[in-house]
Order: C-alpha cells, then structure tokens, then sequence
C-alpha cells in the first residue's frame, strides 16, 4: 500500500512552474516511474521483493541458528509446518538426539529445542532471560493477566500467598470430595461396560477430571447446569492450544472458539467467588478450595495480600482449571493403561489395597491411608516417567540468554525445554523404557538419587504448584478403580502415542473394557 502511495505520488503529481527549471530538476528511480500498463515490468519488479523476502528470510534463519543443528535452509514462510500440525514422538525424538541444542522454524517462529537435562533445567530455572508462552495463542485465551504469565518478584509473592490452598490441611479436605466422584464415575463405566466390548477411556475420564476440579475448587457455589456448561465446552479450550494455531479470533476458528469457553467459563467462577465470599462472611467452615482461600486471607495474622477480585479469583481457578483438567487427565489416562499392560504390578496394587484397607472397602480414605500405599506413589510415578503427560513446555527468551559458552538464544525467540529424554535417561533410568515401579522403592538408587531429571511437572519458579493434589488426585482414583474393577487393554494403533504439548491424547489411543472384580471376565 505504501509503494502504490509513492508510486502515484511521484509519477501523477506535477511540479510546479518555477520549480520546474533544470536546477530543481531529478532524475526518477526506474522501479517507481513503472507505468501500470507494463505488466511484464509489475510482475519482474513483484518477483524481485518477494526474491529478496526470501533470501531474507534464509538469511535471518541461518545468522540465528549459528552452529547448532537443524535444517541447513528453513522451508520458505512455512517452516516445520507440518510437523508441528501432525506431531509424533518419532519426530520429536530425531529433533532432540540431534544435539542438547537444536533449531527449527514454523511460520517464521524461530525454535530453540534444549534436549538435555542441564539446558531443560537452566531454562526452567532463568526467569530473567525467559518466561513460560506456552503456546503463541495462550495469552487470547487465558487472559494475558493471568497470574501465570507473572515473572519475577510479583510471580514470587503471588504463588506464596496460592500455597496455603495445597498444604496437607487443604488437601485432607478435598480428598473426600474426590473419592466421593472417583466412585460415581467409576460406577458408570461399570454400567456402560455391560453393552460394551470395550470403551475409549479419554472422555470420560476428562469428565471424571472435570467434575472433580469444579467441586474440589468451587463446591456447591458453583450450580450443577454451570459445571456441566464448563465440561462441554472445555474441550474447544484444549484444541485451541496447539503449537501452532492460527492467530487471529475470526469467528469459526479454535481460537475465537476457546475463548468464547473461557468468557463462558469465568462468568460461572466469579460468581462461585462472590458466593464464597458471602459464606465465609456469614462464617461457615470452608468446603472448597475458594471457601479456604478466602478463610486463609480473613485470619488477622495472615501477612500476604488480601484484597481478592472476584475476577482474580476466578482466573486463578481457572488456571488451575486448565492444568488439573489436561494434564492430570493424560497421567490418569497412562496409569489405567500401563496397570493393564502390566498384569503383575495390577496384582501388586491389589495386594497392598488389601492390606491397608484391611478388607474394609468402604471405608472413605484419609492422607495416612494414601501414605502406607507406598507401591501405589511408586507406580504413579513410574507411570508419569515413561508416559509423561507433557512431554514439554514452550517459553520465550524475553531478551538475549547465553544459555551456552558458545551460543545466544535471540530476545523473541520460542525456547522449549523438553522432559522427555531427561526422563529416559539410562545412566539414571536404566532400561528406561520398561514400566518399573520398583526403581523407586529403593532410597539410594539410582532415581531416587537424582531427582533433578524428574522433570514432569518442571521446575524453577513455574513449576507446579499442585504437585501433590495432581498426585494425590490420581493415586486415590487408581487405588478406588483397583478394588471396584478390573480392566483389559483393548490395544490400538494409537495405543502407545505420547502426548507433545498441548495435551491432545488421541481420543480413541486407550480403549479399556472394564468389569466388576466379582466378574469371572
């Protein structure tokens, strides 16, 4: 539009008389006196910049990725496109192996892949040179002010003053809230499983996920008709988050889809906020992590900030939301499947159930009763290693980061620190790709001994704060699931996928058929 501007400029406008002399006079550039009845001229001259754009491009690709490895030459505009929109693990896997530090560009996104345990960990760990994205289209959809997106200082007291909502207090109150659901929707499966060979598992146990997080986190303030708007329309959230997405909110794409979810989504938060706030004023005792929330802040001897929104309030849920509902449904997912594959740590499971129960089965669980089932914690976190449920997290260097002797992340440039090989390391996971719960019932082995390559729920300043309710969460449903059923994989060509960002297990990747444990099936 400029050019046409200076084109129409420079050849239409007049000079003029007592400039027009031979001493004003100027000779006009070739390329901007065109005439637009020259279309061979139109068309060299268009070819020459979008050549030139190109080269460009190359250019810029090549000074940025220096000596690591990576394509010699990006595909022009595109990139890596299509990788990233059909992700495999495969792929992934010869991007990682070709060096700690590798390069790769997608819709001229300038990628920074760290491979290695040391530059996953430095990246992780370097809040002033990098700060987690997520994905390009995160912030449209949780909210640029999301208390996830703060660095620094104000990240720091924002988190300590979320802490207190996942102490062994707090969580010995929501644990009968998940029990109670974990039972329900097991109960279910058990129903549709009599007109069924076998079911895809993913589903139902977001819905399982979902139901769970809503009354552990909002309780009875939130109405059953609002849960159940947010469980259908989540799912658009989870699409939307992909690597790559396109980014604008036109009506019809995932974006403007997941975002219209949110909208929908903390319209129903911020009223369980305002609703817990007037029963903790009218001094009930806390039920939900709001109520506890609000009750934590109201103590006169608490020293953190205390003046909530109930908007800031719902965001923090949300957020909370969006990691309980995907990736804690992805290790529930790999859990059922792995104690199906693995016959004998089933039997395991089952053994150690008898024994802490004592055979008393209805009896609801507490924290002590979680802790004696030590093979369970081991087997959780086995399943978690082999299968992690995000194998990485994208972040973006907010200014240069020497993360090497011999190499400068450019400021702008997406840094992704992967887990994957961290959590297959065989000088600490021997034989890493066997299902072994039992390398972590050893204190000093080898596991145990480094916990530094335990990346599943990342580490430094951004790393999860709800470590122990997302555990917790999954080792009660499994220990419920182990004494009200049994379970036979139904194996298909997606059965052994892994997950790469966004959560997105393939809907039909785990089918399971399940039956009573009184069944002879």
């Amino acid at each position: 539009m400029a050019f046409n501007l200076l084109y129409r400029s420079s050849s239409s406008a007049a000079l003029p008389s007592s400039t027009s002399g031979p001493a004003h006079a100027f000779n006009t550039p070739s390329f901007l006196s065109l005439s637009q009845d020259d279309p061979a001229r139109w068309l060299f001259t268009t070819t020459a910049i979008i050549l030139s754009l190109l080269v460009l491009e190359q250019a810029v690709y090549r000074y940025k990725k220096a000596q690591l490895p990576g394509a010699t030459w990006t595909i022009p505009v595109i990139g890596k496109l299509v990788d990233s929109m059909y992700p495999t693990l495969e792929n992934y896997k010869e991007q990682w192996d070709s060096g700690a530090l590798s390069v790769v560009s997608v819709f001229n996104i300038f990628i920074v892949m760290a491979s290695s345990t040391e530059y996953s960990r430095k990246i992780l760990n370097s809040p002033t040179h990098a700060e987690p994205c997520l994905v390009n289209s995160a912030k449209q959809i949780l909210c640029s002010d999301n208390w996830v997106f703060l660095t620094g200082k104000s990240h720091v007291e924002y988190r300590r003053g979320l802490n207190s909502l996942f102490t062994r207090k707090a969580l010995s109150m929501y644990l009968p809230i998940q029990e109670s659901i974990a039972r329900k929707h097991l109960t279910r499966w058990l129903e549709v499983a009599k007109d069924s060979k076998s079911q895809p598992i993913m589903m139902i146990a977001r819905a399982m996920n979902m139901e769970t997080s809503l009354r552990v986190f909002c309780g009875t303030h939130l109405p059953e008709h609002a849960a159940q708007e947010i469980n259908d329309r989540y799912w658009d959230i989870t699409l939307a988050l992909e690597l790559v997405n396109f980014p604008l909110a036109l009506p019809g794409t995932k974006v403007y889809r997941a975002i219209k979810a949110r909208k929908a989504a903390m319209y129903w938060l911020e009223l369980a906020a305002r609703r817990s706030k007037a029963a903790m004023a009218e001094g009930r005792e806390p039920e939900c992590m709001l109520d506890e929330w609000i009750y934590n802040i109201s103590d006169e001897n608490y020293k953190g900030r205390k003046d909530f929104s109930d908007k800031e309030m719902a965001m923090v849920i949300f957020s909370f939301l969006f990691a309980s509902q995907d990736a804690m449904s992805s290790g529930l997912i790999y859990a059922f499947q792995h104690l199906a594959d693995y016959p004998d740590v089933m039997k395991k499971i089952k053994e150690e159930q008898e024994r802490v129960r004592q055979g008393n089965y209805e009896t609801p669980l507490d924290l002590e009763m979680l802790d004696q089932m030590t093979y369970l914690q081991a087997t959780i976190k086995e399943s978690m290693r082999v299968k992690p449920p995000v194998t990485m997290v994208p972040y973006k260097a907010t200014k240069a980061f020497p993360i090497s002797n011999d190499y400068t992340v450019p400021a702008g440039t997406m840094v992704i620190p992967s887990f994957f090989n961290s959590l297959h390391d065989p000088s600490v996971y021997p034989e890493p790709e066997e299902f072994r719960p039992e390398r972590w019932l050893e204190p000093n082995g080898l596991a145990n001994a480094n916990p530094k390559n335990y990346l599943v729920f990342g580490s430094g300043p951004h790393r999860c704060i709800g470590i122990e309710y997302a555990t917790m969460n999954i080792a009660l449903t499994i220990a419920t699931a182990s004494i009200m059923m049994q379970w036979e994989h139904d194996i298909t060509p997606d059965s052994d996928a892994v997950e790469i960002i966004a959560t997105l297990f393939p809907k039909d990747g785990c089918r399971l058929k399940f039956s009573p444990c009184n069944s002879k099936a």
